[in-house]
């Protein structure tokens, strides 16, 4: 019984920017990338056209603002200043550790994300001490949750089929997409973390 789980919100809980924008700006002028005026219209505002379901990365996103500005900044120095921006301390959420090693008594285990910011998702793994051996996220495989290609890529890492899948995860209408592709949701809002290894149990011994 291959087993997915969300990562931000189900596994860690991570902080984040209170306003997004002002962090990028700063990390990118700490880079020394001149920053327009109107920087936070400019980071509101859609620069690239992106199909219904698809993950545009966020360093892309970045770069076409400061264009629409008429900045060139180098990509590299772009991507390091975002991934800057969100690179912030994660915990543990209680139960997680548990939760895995429970999943693994039945199967292959990954981490299912939704992110944007490249690196973000194994550097979150790596400060939280969390050894998940195959890691999926939207800005790698290009999908976001629910759309049922995030879920078919997580299933190709596992060698499994969609509708095999467990997927754990706390956003109701994100992670519950497992469930149009035939796979089996196990969300944080009915089921605590705490209760996961029960449950994993229970599904996979009826």
């Amino acid at each position: 019984m291959p087993t997915t789980f969300d990562l931000f919100g189900t596994l860690v809980a991570a902080e984040r920017p209170e306003r997004p924008a002002s962090a990028v700006a700063d990390a990118l002028a700490a880079r020394d990338v001149p920053v327009p005026d109107d920087w936070a219209d400019a980071y509101r505002e859609p620069h690239e056209s992106v199909p219904e379901g698809a993950e545009l990365p966020l360093p892309v996103h970045v770069a076409a603002a400061l264009e629409s500005r008429g900045v060139d900044a180098d990509p590299g120095v772009v991507r390091e200043a975002t991934l800057a921006a969100f690179d912030r301390p994660v915990s543990v959420r209680p139960g997680a550790r548990d939760a895995l090693s429970a999943a693994r008594e039945y199967g292959r285990v990954a981490v299912l994300s939704n992110c944007s910011v490249p690196e973000l998702v194994g550097r979150a793994l790596d400060r939280a001490d969390l050894n998940v051996e195959t890691v999926v996220t939207s800005v790698g495989c290009g999908w976001r949750k629910p759309d049922p290609r995030a879920f078919e890529a997580a299933a190709d890492a596992l060698d499994a089929t969609p509708e095999s899948l467990v997927h754990v995860g706390d956003d109701r209408d994100a992670d519950g997409g497992i469930e149009a592709v035939g796979g089996r949701a196990v969300l944080l809002d009915e089921t605590p973390l705490e209760s996961v290894p029960s449950e994993l149990e229970a599904i996979a011994c009826p």
